[in-house]
């Protein structure tokens, strides 16, 4: 079963490549971009799972802020075991405006050792130069618990990590570059074919005749100028561009997993003339061990003899011929009809990898 899940794998990866992509599905615009925050935060309303005395500086975090409240207490003369200090991570996604609300990641940073039930207190949330950008506060959600006492305990998954859903609003608009008539497309994967198919379908379908509106900079980079008639409406231009449709180039690539035997092969990938000599030696040794008993009232000793069988079988070489222009189907097709199995395909195609019968990367993951 194994082996025909790996063939329908190769079959669906044969049948879908040479389709057209969205090219806002092959690059995005240069500067719109996610931002990470970052904050430190107390989660506090825990049942006797938060900070232990040993984890000072979430006893220091609590003083603090209730010093701020305008009650003072003294940090080496508390321990609040409800209490826990965590961080507290965001993405803050481009041309996000003020009220917006994102979702937070809180995960403990001393020994707590459960987080369910808590509520995370008002966070600033920082970005990478310290600029507050959000304000995250709400109810933890973990996605585990823990249950027990001593060693007689039960975890499951991760109860130390949660989110906070829409808990963060953000107040500072995100930056991102406004839409001027130039843009600047960014390849995901750079690749100097897919880069110039792109630059052809723009002007094929902008230019109409007139001068060229895109080029590429290099094998990741297209600078796409808007035309005139889009110049009071960049943002409709844009949404044009990313809704084209371009046939992406793709490597020739053979992906194998051996540890769970999964092959996969694109249509891409070419196989020279080639014959295929497969086979299996058997050698199977079994030890038993022959007791010798002495007669009653002998003056003979039991003696322990072992039997060593040796046993060596070797099945016949299964033979593959593929010829002149063959494809990973065909050579599917082959190797199914002589019974391999996923391990034995693995070994064939490195063979034919080093045999030089195969022009494709093989990497093996």
């Amino acid at each position: 079963m194994k082996f025909l899940a790996a063939a329908l794998a190769i079959v669906l990866i044969a049948a879908r490549a040479g389709a057209s992509d969205r090219i806002k599905d092959l690059g995005g615009w240069e500067g719109v971009r996610d931002n990470q925050l970052v904050g430190y935060g107390l989660v506090v309303g825990l049942a006797g799972t938060g900070d232990k005395r040993q984890t000072v500086f979430s006893a220091q975090s609590l003083t603090n802020m209730l010093e701020k409240m305008g009650v003072t207490v003294n940090p080496a003369a508390i321990q609040v075991r409800n209490t826990a200090a965590v961080m507290v991570t965001a993405t803050l996604p481009p041309y996000a405006q003020t009220g917006t609300r994102i979702d937070l990641n809180v995960a403990a940073i001393g020994d707590a050792t459960n987080l369910q039930g808590g509520l995370l207190l008002m966070t600033p949330l920082k970005a990478g130069d310290g600029q507050v950008f959000a304000v995250g506060q709400g109810p933890v959600v973990t996605g585990g618990f823990g249950a027990g006492r001593a060693g007689n305990s039960q975890t499951v998954n991760h109860p130390t990590a949660g989110r906070v859903p829409n808990g963060a609003i953000v107040e500072r608009a995100a930056p991102s570059p406004e839409p001027t008539s130039r843009f600047r497309l960014q390849l995901r994967r750079a690749d100097y074919t897919t880069a110039a198919r792109i630059v052809s379908a723009l002007n094929k379908r902008f230019a109409q005749g007139g001068p060229s509106i895109a080029r590429a900079e290099n094998a990741a980079l297209v600078t796409i100028d808007a035309p005139s008639r889009y110049s009071t409406r960049p943002v409709e231009f844009a949404s044009e561009v990313e809704n084209l449709q371009v046939e992406a180039d793709t490597l020739a690539r053979i992906v194998i997993n051996e540890r769970t035997g999964t092959i996969v092969l694109g249509k891409e990938v070419r196989i020279a003339p080639v014959a295929i000599l497969h086979g299996a030696l058997s050698v199977e040794i079994q030890t038993a061990y022959n007791v010798s008993q002495p007669a009653p009232l002998s003056d003979g000793k039991t003696v322990v003899t072992p039997d060593v069988n040796v046993n060596a079988r070797e099945e016949k070489a299964k033979n593959v011929m593929l010829k002149q222009g063959a494809t990973v189907e065909d050579l599917v097709k082959a190797l199914m009809g002589i019974g391999s199995t996923p391990r034995d395909v693995i070994a064939i195609l490195q063979n034919l990898k080093a045999a030089g019968a195969i022009s494709a990367d093989l990497e093996v993951i």
